[in-house]
């Protein structure tokens, strides 16, 4: 017993979480109908089980009773008088259609239906009221009933309708059950469509707007309260937010420009200053400097005010190997997405792209950039030959300003450690997500995945 409860509880909670419907509107849509079928299912059951067994044993009492005194009428007349008398009477008064057979052999018993009320109930009704041998059969014929009686001299044959014997307008009590029960549940999935709908907007508009896509249509709260508040959270949010980043962006742009200015300055400071290898050492840290500045600018706005496009992704992904080829770098660039654009803010996009193809270029001897397309996915793959990263550092990589004291930044000129999570904010602006894994070039493979 307690196997078969672990066993219940174990398939209730792995396999039927599976087996249900995913979205909210089937889901309410579960929740509404299913009480209302069962409750009509119960109330049907007990109304038309009740209706059939007192109707149909009131009716099969009173043709029984009718049949009992056909019966004693027969009995008590002379019998040069009894069969044409009583058929006439059965026909005028009761509306049975009665005769009598030669044969005075009962047929074969036929076989009783399992489930079937006006058979048992009728048979009881009989037995209780005929005392003369009788064979009784429901099933040969869809609107009569046909009963045998074995009399002193005669064997009586009446055939009675299944209506004044059968409650046979229980379909009507279905046709209203069932018909009022779809209207209803018509009406609850019109009335959830609405509810559904503003929870779906604000679902869209917020995917979207961490997407970074201009909405398909501005929000207008409405719906139940909660949903109406949720609506003017997001709103709210969502004008902070864009609030902040134009602050921050404006902010960034007065430093950048301060900095760079004073930058400049120094520049122009070393190259009217006579040659030496101290200057040269300063004229190498200020270009360092500006590289450093210019990393965290890049870190810091985003991908800014930039609008999403149509992106050919091959056109892209051929423009990043030449640049990379343009700077001494070897790559080997496999794509096979021509002709397909998707919506990208592009510049952004790029950036992280490059920076994924400049990190493994600066460690690695080959690099491979490859991309492909699957029914709900943008792969683009970057592997190299290079030392790779410890796959329990892998998560620490995409953190701002953190360099591995091994691995990749043993290597000379290595960077600021901005470019991975530069381009990780990228990718999560679009609604993607970066994966780092062992390569089968004996490296790092780093795979970005965009959903469709």
């Amino acid at each position: 017993m307690a196997r078969k409860l672990r066993r219940a509880r174990s398939y209730i909670k792995n396999v039927l979480p599976d087996m249900m419907p995913k979205r909210l509107f089937p889901r309410t849509l579960i929740i509404i109908a299913a009480p209302l079928v069962l409750l009509q299912s119960i109330l049907a059951f007990v109304s038309m089980e009740r209706h059939w067994q007192l109707v149909t044993a009131r009716l099969s009492e009173v043709a029984a009773k009718d049949i009992a005194a056909l019966v004693e009428i027969h009995q008590s007349k002379p019998y040069h008088q009894r069969n044409r008398t009583i058929a006439i009477k059965a026909a005028r008064t009761l509306g049975f259609t009665l005769d009598f057979l030669d044969n005075k052999q009962f047929p074969p018993t036929p076989p009783r239906p399992m489930f079937d009320i006006l058979d048992s109930i009728f048979r009881d009704a009989i037995n209780l009221n005929i005392k003369h041998p009788h064979w009784v059969d429901t099933q040969a014929r869809d609107k009569l009933v046909e009963i045998r009686i074995k009399l002193d001299r005669d064997m009586a044959r009446l055939f009675v309708k299944r209506k004044q014997v059968y409650a046979s307008n229980s379909h009507i009590f279905l046709v209203w059950m069932v018909g009022s029960s779809f209207i209803l549940l018509l009406i609850a999935v019109l009335f959830l469509r609405n509810q559904i709908r503003p929870i779906l907007q604000l679902s869209e508009a917020a995917e979207r707007f961490g997407k970074g896509l201009p909405p398909l249509r501005e929000i207008h709260p409405h719906g139940a309260l909660e949903i109406r508040q949720a609506s003017q959270a997001f709103l709210l949010m969502r004008d902070r937010i864009e609030r902040h980043v134009e602050q921050r962006t404006t902010m960034l742009a007065g430093v950048s420009h301060d900095l760079r200015t004073i930058l400049t300055r120094f520049k122009l400071e070393l190259a009217l200053t006579q040659d030496s290898p101290e200057i040269e050492a300063m004229r190498k840290d200020v270009d360092e400097m500006q590289d450093m500045i210019s990393a965290y600018m890049d870190f810091a706005k985003g991908e800014g005010n930039e609008q999403t496009e149509p992106t050919d992704i091959d056109k892209l992904l051929t423009e990043i190997a030449d640049e990379m080829i343009r700077s001494h770098k070897s790559i080997d660039l496999q794509t096979h997405l021509k002709g397909i654009d998707l919506p990208l803010r592009r510049a952004a996009f790029k950036r992280a792209v490059t920076n994924l193809v400049a990190n493994a270029a600066r460690y690695a001897t080959t690099v491979k950039l490859s991309s492909a397309l699957t029914d709900k996915q943008l792969l683009i793959e970057v592997d190299d030959d290079g030392p790779g990263i410890p796959s329990d550092k892998r998560n620490e990589v995409f953190q701002p300003f953190v360099r591995l004291d091994n691995a990749r930044t043993q290597y000379e000129g290595a960077s600021t450690g901005l470019g991975l999570s530069i381009a990780r904010d990228i990718v999560h602006s679009h609604g993607g997500e970066i994966i780092l894994q062992d390569s089968a070039l004996g490296g790092l493979k780093a795979t970005i995945v965009l959903p469709l």
